[in-house]
């Protein structure tokens, strides 16, 4: 590791903060050099703090604590992220004997200086009660290597003497805060001090010297390691070598992972799958070690939140045979459930305390072969997860490999786990309709294709969409800007590519609980002239479109295990066809009728199948509907229209006089796949009321 520091970037910061003061101005500087190393902090974890000055209400002059706030991440850190503190009123609390966590975070948040800033970090005490200005903690994954082995505390002495000293294991808090201090005091030549399994922490008067100092520890740290286990192979183990897609493999590990719930309506709730697999996690999983080391806990236990303690291990997957897999699968995820309700009466009981059970499925699933599975409410969550995994798993290959990886006692995992400052990092929100589902959308690139994804995010959905067009699809995607959003090329004419677009998105997102069936075609022509070319390529992709997308889509479902929604684009045409429109609406009759069939057969393994019978959607200015453009033209001259009064006209003709958009069909799409009513096989208007095309 090297240290990132520059003086011209330091004093553009100065300039660019300079409201805040040249103090805070470097404090959030260096905290986004800490921040931006992932093999120091992620997400969320590591804190800073600067002393600096400030005058109050009256003119006066005050010593203050900048300290980060809870809900920052270092690496995209603001002044506002850094809020100030009372120094004066923190380092009183020192003479206390003891302070618990309630009266503890009373007083920090007594002592902010604006009182609607974001609470201060529960390490802050920490930070006030060494004397030094610039203060840096993180956790470094070289350090922990060091320290989380039986003989941590030696190897830390012979590497670096005396000036870094050692703290033994205290949770966070005021406990901590005052054996650091007093440790840092007793230890005069010390410039830092190791939290044993929870980081380094640096101090200095100047925040380049703080820094530095880390990046100079943390450096040493791998360099040591670095000799150790060069020349050898990782764990000594010769990864495996799976011949099954993970795209193939993801489905089933979501379903496994999938909570019954009580709701009829929505029997599960599902996670979002991300999917990993470095040279590190590849020689992780098929080492003998593994399942020991996969049961052992993370290698600081901040991280117990966001993966649980444990990771669950499949030893010897039968890839081969997917149904025995599965078994495993179902087998393995209710192993790990039993244990970790086993794990929190234990533990409960043992402290003579009441707490609520969290979740108690895993978080991390680890598969020869194939890599890791991480699992999260939302997309984002998921990768969180993965991250923090992937380090856990490099730094415990590190100590395995110098010594002998020790994590903590599983009490002290406990109540990190069960410390409601920890669950506060995470928030408290209401879900959305659609959070943890995922959603497939064929003709992605069209205009009702872009309305619908843009309902499906917006009610908490990951969307993949497919077209044949990549141009006008990577255009779509640009314009959603979202994260929770991919694309993949595919006709939906072609079997193979179908199959691939599904298997993409299991790749992506884990696997798909939402279908809809949106590509299309119109072919206009009067049925005497219709060239059977024109005609066939209607029936492709309207209809053999709808089927290969239907059929992949009940494969998928089923081997899910889940239940799931497919909505299929259908057209009011299938109940009132149009002169000159015989392709289009003979071809849209027959997929409307493929998703009445697909209703029956999907409602045995809780598929439901539906209908959106759409009319006059004209798209947008940025994305104007393909089929009009298509056949715009001709409809307004037959009807001695100029075209650009052709919308007009079809918005009059409707019983409501209603403009219909894309977002009204994406609204649709999203009733049905928030399962509100117990309902398959219907066809749902979206045209305004047209009394010819009621359903009948």
């Amino acid at each position: 590791m090297q240290s990132r520091w520059s003086d011209a970037d330091a004093a553009e910061c100065i300039a660019h903060y300079r409201e805040a003061g040249a103090d805070l101005a470097l404090r959030v500087y260096s905290s986004r050099l800490i921040g931006r190393e992932p093999d120091l902090v992620l997400h969320g974890g590591g804190n800073t703090s600067v002393k600096s000055k400030m005058r109050d209400l009256f003119g006066e002059e005050i010593a203050v604590l900048h300290v980060k706030g809870s809900g920052w991440n270092l690496d995209t850190i603001e002044p506002p992220g850094l809020p100030a503190l009372r120094l004066a009123e923190l380092e009183r609390l020192r003479g206390l004997d003891e302070l618990d966590d309630e009266s503890m975070l009373r007083e920090l948040r007594r002592a902010l200086i604006d009182p609607g800033a974001p609470n201060p970090s529960v390490e802050t005490l920490l930070h006030a009660f060494l004397r030094h200005r610039f203060v840096d903690h993180s956790h470094a994954d070289a350090i922990l290597a060091l320290t989380n082995q039986p003989d941590g505390k030696k190897r830390i002495h012979e590497l670096f003497g005396d000036r870094v000293a050692w703290a033994p294991y205290v949770m966070p808090g005021f406990p901590l805060a005052k054996q650091v201090a007093e440790i840092v005091e007793g230890s005069p030549g010390a410039d830092a001090i190791v939290l044993e399994r929870h980081g380094l922490v640096t101090f200095a008067d100047e925040a380049q010297r703080s820094y530095e100092r880390h990046v100079e520890i943390v450096d040493a740290a791998e360099r040591t390691i670095a000799i150790e286990i060069e020349g050898r192979r990782l764990l000594d183990a010769r990864p495996v070598v799976s011949m099954r897609e993970v795209g193939e493999i993801a489905p089933l590990v979501r379903g496994a992972l999938a909570v019954p719930t009580q709701d009829p309506d929505l029997p599960y709730r599902r996670w979002i799958l991300e999917h990993r697999d470095s040279t590190e996690i590849s020689h992780f999983t098929a080492a003998d070690a593994a399942p020991m080391l996969a049961e052992s806990p993370p290698i600081t236990p901040d991280h117990v939140i966001r993966t649980k303690g444990p990771y669950l291990y499949l030893d010897k997957p039968a890839y081969s045979e997917l149904d025995t897999f599965a078994a495993q699968l179902a087998a393995g995820v209710e192993c790990y459930r039993q244990a970790y309700r086993s794990y929190f009466e234990r533990n409960v009981e043992a402290r003579g305390i009441s707490r609520s059970m969290l979740d108690p499925t895993p978080r991390i699933v680890l598969l020869p072969g194939l890599g890791l599975f991480a699992a999260g409410e939302t997309r984002k969550e998921a990768r969180i997860a993965a991250d923090i995994a992937e380090h856990n798993i490099k730094t415990k290959i590190w100590a395995s490999m110098i010594g002998h990886y020790a994590g903590l006692p599983e009490s002290d995992m406990f109540d990190m786990e069960y410390w409601s400052l920890e669950q506060a990092k995470l928030g408290r929100r209401n879900p959305d309709p659609l959070e943890g589902q995922v959603a497939l959308i064929t003709g992605g690139a069209g205009a009702i294709g872009e309305g619908i994804a843009k309902t499906v995010l917006a009610a908490g959905g990951a969307v993949m969409l497919t077209d044949i067009d990549p141009e006008r699809l990577s255009a779509v995607a640009a314009r959603l800007a979202s994260d929770r959003c991919e694309t993949v090329e595919a006709d939906v004419s072609n079997a193979v590519e179908v199959r691939a677009a599904f298997r993409q998105t299991a790749l992506s997102f884990g696997g798909v609980d939402l279908v809809v069936a949106n590509a299309g075609v119109a072919v206009a022509g009067r049925l005497e002239e219709l060239e059977l070319e024109e005609f066939q390529r209607a029936v492709d992709v309207n209809l053999s479109g709808a089927f290969l997308t239907i059929r992949e889509a009940l494969r998928q479902l089923r081997m899910q295990g889940t239940g799931g929604n497919i909505v299929l684009l259908s057209s009011k045409n299938v109940f009132a066809p149009g002169e000159s429109f015989g392709a289009y609406s003979a071809s849209k009759a027959g997929a409307h009728q493929l998703g009445r069939v697909a209703a029956l057969e999907g409602a045995a393994f809780g598929v439901r199948v539906n209908m959106i019978n759409a009319d006059a959607v004209f798209g947008s200015e940025e994305n104007p509907s393909g089929l009009w453009k298509e056949v715009g033209p001709a409809r307004a001259a037959a009807r001695g229209l100029r075209e650009q009064e052709l919308e007009a006209f079809y918005r009059d003709r409707n019983l409501l006089k209603a403009r219909v958009t894309a977002e009204h069909v994406g609204n649709a799409v999203v009733f049905f796949a928030t399962q509100l009513t117990p309902t398959t096989g219907a066809a749902l208007p979206i045209d305004g009321g047209l009394p010819g095309a009621f359903p009948r």
